[in-house]
């Protein structure tokens, strides 16, 4: 059979398993399993058992759980509800005043979270009623909300960075740093259309509330300590060369424990709930990465990667069309997987071909980074909007709609990295110093 054969023979099977409501870890081994049985002389049942062990015992994912049982303890906390105290004062003077708050609020728990569902629904918890009691239209908040979500995957520490660091063997404590600025980038578009936003509706926008001194912003400020205490152990022991990755992540979890002690929130319930959410999230993530090496080795022996990794060489694409193509590939792709499906699932087959376009995998990471992103907010397998139809009782296409300007912003910043690659690069080199 030719490749283009294969090629559809295994599509087919990995859509129709999925279709049948199979979990995606089980489809992608199923998927893996059909190949070698077929197209490979390596028996299936070994190359199987051998590279599942292999990708679950990597000392690389142990802060996998770790960073997501961090996310789970902080969002049964109060740092919610203390960040938006510690950011409203702040916000009144800006064209959108507390729309903000989202921006703000998702770029700092996003610091100290990782997950973008995590920290969609944990600023959303406090944001969304404090500004419908204070008459802002939901549009614009629900859709700023589902947009500044997204930079839990950005921002480090990000679960998305160390899914693709294991995937493509790419150092994650330089996949964090290189995810600074274009965090910040991100986040400081977001902010200008929000501000764009409130100078074309300025009727729209609520009076401010009563100013407040400089002193009484500062004393309102306190209750962002804990969060800047959290981000600064976390971050700073891996930048400042203390910690790898792991141990940082181990510290964070230290840290989330002590801050949900001093508010009162730890209780044995709380606690069980935390590891019981965390264990479950990562256990779905694990058996997807196991599925998907299984998957990655049985497209290596039957030789995909190499046979696509050449057609497209013979497409003659430069560098920007590759991007472009990868772009619209994963958008679309986003319709119908997660985030993390996507680049366990991909990789095998793209990183050949992007390694031969002679594309910094380090940079690349970031891209794929933004692009599924974009993923988070696309029907009907956005994972942002579930998480705020579940929040708002809002129709799934109705949170889409609102939600398109910011996916609009996510396509300007992969244009502004890609045009001023330094901003990604910029950090890392520092750190290499």
């Amino acid at each position: 059979m030719s490749d283009l054969g294969i090629t559809v023979l295994l599509v087919v099977a990995l859509f129709a398993i999925l279709g049948s409501s199979v979990w995606i870890g089980l489809t992608l081994s199923g998927v893996a399993w059909i190949g070698m049985q077929l197209f490979s002389s390596r028996p299936a049942g070994d190359a199987m058992a051998v590279t599942i062990w292999g990708s679950s015992s990597s000392w690389t994912l142990t802060a996998l759980p770790l960073f997501v049982w961090m996310g789970e303890i902080l969002f049964r906390t109060r740092l919610s509800s203390d960040m938006f105290r510690g950011l409203a004062p702040w916000m009144q003077a800006l064209p959108g005043r507390l729309l903000h708050v989202n921006v703000a609020g998702c770029a700092i728990f996003a610091a100290v979270s990782g997950s973008s569902a995590a920290t969609c629904a944990t600023i959303g918890k406090m944001s969304l009623p404090e500004l419908a009691r204070r008459g802002y239209p939901d549009g614009i908040s629900i859709g700023s909300l589902a947009g500044a979500g997204t930079l839990g995957l950005l921002i480090p520490p990000s679960i998305i960075m160390i899914v693709y660091g294991v995937s493509a063997d790419v150092s994650i404590a330089q996949l964090f740093i290189a995810g600074v600025l274009p965090g910040i980038l991100l986040a400081l578009l977001f902010s200008g259309y929000l501000m764009f936003w409130a100078w074309r509706n300025p009727s729209l926008v609520p009076a401010a509330d009563a100013r407040l001194s400089l002193a009484a912003k500062l004393h309102e400020s306190r209750h962002l300590i804990p969060v800047v205490l959290l981000i600064a152990a976390v971050l700073g022991s891996i930048y400042g060369g203390i910690a790898t990755a792991t141990e940082a992540a181990a510290i964070g979890v230290v840290g989330a424990l002590a801050i949900s002690a001093v508010q009162g929130s730890l209780t044995w319930r709380t606690f069980v709930e935390s590891l019981f959410g965390g264990t479950r999230l990562y256990c779905m993530i694990a058996l997807i990465l196991a599925g998907a090496s299984f998957l990655t080795l049985s497209m290596g022996y039957i030789g995909l990667p190499r046979h696509l990794a050449e057609w497209i060489a013979d497409l003659g694409l430069n560098k920007f069309q590759l991007l472009l193509a990868l772009l619209v590939f994963y958008v679309i792709l986003g319709c119908f997987l997660d985030g993390i499906s996507m680049v366990v699932l991909t990789m095998g087959v793209i990183l050949p071909t992007v390694q031969k376009a002679g594309i910094d995998l380090l940079w690349f990471g970031i891209f794929v980074v933004l692009v599924v992103e974009m993923a988070q907010i696309t029907p009907p397998v956005g994972f942002n909007l579930f998480v705020l139809q579940g929040m708002t009782k809002r129709e799934i296409g109705w949170i889409a709609k609102v939600t398109l300007p910011f996916f609009f912003l996510m396509v300007v910043a992969v244009g502004l990295i890609y045009f001023v690659p330094e901003i990604v690069s910029v950090l890392p080199a520092q750190m290499r110093r």
